[in-house]
């Protein structure tokens, strides 16, 4: 005979295992487990570099912050490279210096290194040329005339006496000339004409020529004049001497300028 309680206990048995079974989150969706396949392959090296792969969106910003900050920089350095260009367009078109200069005397003229004929100075009366000179001994400074005629005529003199020696070549008395003596303390053969911080389109070149004293100048001045001159500059210095003193000669008196 069956238990009338039995099946009441087995309903009994059954709410119970129904009430302790855990409750389904109704709003919580299903979580799906992590990519681990994606980030393996991703940690993988591509030797060839055809294969490898188009850059993530977050690579793709990193690029172009990147290709930002290479176009700061090119632009940084673009101004300092226009400065270096202009600055050598400057400096190029300072030594194109121009031929016309302020005369620094009244006998030279508007050229570089070149003064006027004999004939045009006769014609309005500069006769007189002065220059300045300075003492070796006591470092003072005086003024000194030389006469154009006279002085001319004893250097064309001299230049024919001695032009069959020369062989274009300056001689010992213009490459080591006697200077004149100091007007301060007396001392002779010692003032030499004054060129220090004298500018090289400021040289008294006709007193230089009649004073016979061009041998007092470096080679840069010789060459400087030769260069304006257009007469060839390079060789020894008694040979760049010589052609200072025929090319002044020349400009001085091109009528006469036949040695013969």
């Amino acid at each position: 005979m069956q238990n009338p309680n039995h099946n009441d206990d087995d309903d009994l048995l059954t709410l119970s295992l129904s009430c302790n079974r855990p409750k389904r989150a109704r709003n919580s969706p299903p979580s799906n487990p992590p990519p681990q396949t994606m980030h393996t392959q991703m940690q993988i090296p591509f030797p060839n570099p055809m294969f490898v792969p188009y850059p993530s969106a977050s690579n793709h910003n990193s690029m172009q912050q990147e290709e930002y900050r290479f176009n700061v920089r090119v632009n940084a350095l673009a101004p300092a490279v226009s400065r270096r260009r202009s600055r050598r367009r400057r400096h190029r078109s300072q030594s194109e210096k121009s031929e016309t200069v302020p005369p620094p005397f009244p006998w030279a003229t508007d050229r570089r290194a070149t003064v006027h004929s004999r004939k045009y100075l006769l014609e309005n009366n500069i006769v007189s040329i002065t220059g300045i000179l300075e003492c070796k001994r006591c470092k003072n400074e005086f003024e000194m005339v030389l006469d154009l005629e006279s002085k001319f005529s004893e250097l064309w003199n001299f230049i024919r006496r001695e032009k069959e020696s020369m062989h274009d070549r300056a001689p010992e008395a213009w490459m080591n000339p006697v200077l004149p003596q100091c007007q301060h303390c007396g001392k002779e053969n010692s003032a030499q004409p004054f060129l220090a911080g004298t500018k090289k389109r400021a040289i008294n070149w006709l007193f230089l020529l009649l004073g016979q004293m061009i041998g007092c100048c470096t080679l840069d001045h010789l060459k400087y004049f030769l260069k304006h001159s257009n007469i060839h500059r390079t060789g020894s210095k008694d040979h760049l001497l010589y052609s200072t003193y025929i090319g002044l000669c020349n400009q001085l008196v091109p009528e006469w300028f036949d040695l013969s």
